[in-house]
C-alpha cells in the first residue's frame, strides 16, 4: 500500500508542473495589457517602463514562469495589480470561504443523490424509480444560475426566510457555525448542491441495479441473508465508485461557481476571479487558477486512495 501511495504521489508531482505552465500561459495568452487598471490614461513612456520591470512583464515569457514558479513554490504568489496586496492572502482567505460552500454542498449533493439512487436501483422499474430518476435527471438539467435567482425570489424577496446576499452578518471575516451565519449559506449551498445530487443520483442508481444482478447478491440471498446483509454488501460495493464521483464533484465545486457566487454575492474563488477577469489582474488570477488546481490534483489523489483502500474486491498487503 505504501508503494502504491508513493507511486501516485510521484505521478502528481509532473502534473502539478503541467498544471502550473497551462495556468501562466493561458493567462498571458489573453488580450489586453495587464497594467491598463492601475495605469492613467496619459501615463508616459517612462512610468509604463518603470510598472512593468517592477511586475516583471519586461522580460521574457520563460524568465517571468521560472520566477512565478520558483516564488510559488515558496508561497509568494506575487501582488494583486489592483489591489496592492498579497495575492497568496487574497486567494486563501476566498478559498475557505468556497471551501466552505463546497463542503455543505457537497454533503447535501452526496446525500439525496445516494438516496435517490439507492432507491432508484432498488425498486428499478417502479413508479419510484421513475421519479427518483425524473428529481436526478432535472438536478443535472436545470441551469444552477436561474435556480439561484429562483431561490432569491421565493425565500428572500417573497417569503423573506433567508438573506439574498452576503456571507453573514459582517461578513466573513468572522465567521462561526451558528444560525446566524448558516443562513447566509443555505441558499447557495441548495443551488450549488443540485448538480452533483444529480450526476451521484444516476451514478449509484446504475451501480446499484448492476450489483442486484450479481451472482454473489443472488447467493447471499440463497443462503437467507436479511434484506439489511444484503443491503450491506451492496453499499460495500457501491461506495468506492461513490466516493470517487463525490471527490470529483467537491472538486469541480472547489473550481467556484463564477455564476452562483455572484448571483449571492459570495466572497469565494469565483467571485475573486470574475473580479480578477475584469480589472485584467495577471498575478491574481494566476495565483488563484493555480491553487484551485492544485486542490483538484489533491483531492483527486487523496479519493483515488481512500477508494483503494475501501474497495472490497482489491487485496492490500
Amino acid at each position: 500500500m505504501f508503494a502504491y501511495l508513493l507511486r501516485r504521489v510521484i505521478y502528481a508531482v509532473p502534473i502539478m508542473i503541467g498544471v502550473a505552465l497551462v495556468c501562466f500561459l493561458l493567462v498571458h495568452i489573453a488580450p489586453g495589457d495587464p497594467l491598463v487598471s492601475i495605469l492613467p490614461p496619459d501615463a508616459s513612456a517612462d512610468l509604463q517602463a518603470q510598472l512593468r520591470e517592477l511586475y516583471g512583464f519586461n522580460r521574457s515569457l520563460p524568465e517571468q514562469f521560472a520566477m512565478w514558479l520558483w516564488r510559488a513554490l515558496h508561497g509568494d504568489l506575487g501582488v494583486s495589480i489592483a489591489s496592492n496586496r498579497a495575492v497568496a492572502g487574497e486567494v486563501f482567505t476566498a478559498v475557505g470561504n468556497t471551501l466552505r460552500l463546497a463542503v455543505v454542498a457537497t454533503f447535501i449533493g452526496f446525500v439525496l443523490g445516494c438516496l435517490f439512487g439507492f432507491v432508484a436501483g432498488y425498486f428499478r422499474g417502479s413508479w419510484v424509480d421513475r421519479l427518483a430518476s425524473m428529481f436526478s435527471v432535472l438536478g443535472v438539467s436545470v441551469p444552477h444560475y436561474w435556480l439561484g435567482m429562483v431561490m432569491v425570489i421565493v425565500f428572500s424577496s417573497q417569503l423573506m426566510w433567508l438573506p439574498a446576499t452576503g456571507a453573514g452578518p459582517s461578513g466573513s471575516d468572522d465567521w462561526a457555525w451558528d444560525w446566524a451565519h448558516l443562513q447566509f449559506l443555505l441558499l447557495p449551498a441548495l443551488t450549488m448542491s443540485v448538480i452533483p445530487m444529480g450526476i451521484i443520483a444516476r451514478t449509484v442508481r446504475a451501480l446499484v441495479a448492476d450489483i442486484l444482478d450479481q451472482e454473489f447478491i443472488v447467493g447471499l440471498r440463497a443462503k437467507g441473508l436479511t434484506q439489511l446483509g444484503v443491503f450491506r454488501h451492496m453499499v460495500k460495493n457501491a461506495a468506492p465508485t461513490a466516493l470517487a464521483v463525490m471527490g470529483l464533484q467537491l472538486s469541480y465545486l472547489l473550481g467556484g461557481s463564477i455564476l452562483i457566487e455572484t448571483v449571492f454575492s459570495w466572497p469565494g474563488t469565483g467571485f475573486l476571479l470574475n473580479s480578477a477577469i475584469f480589472q485584467r489582474d495577471l498575478p491574481l488570477l494566476q495565483g488563484t487558477i493555480l491553487v484551485l488546481a492544485l486542490f483538484f490534483v489533491l483531492l483527486n489523489l487523496l479519493v483515488d486512495v481512500l477508494q483503494t483502500l475501501l474497495d472490497p474486491r482489491i487485496a492490500r498487503a
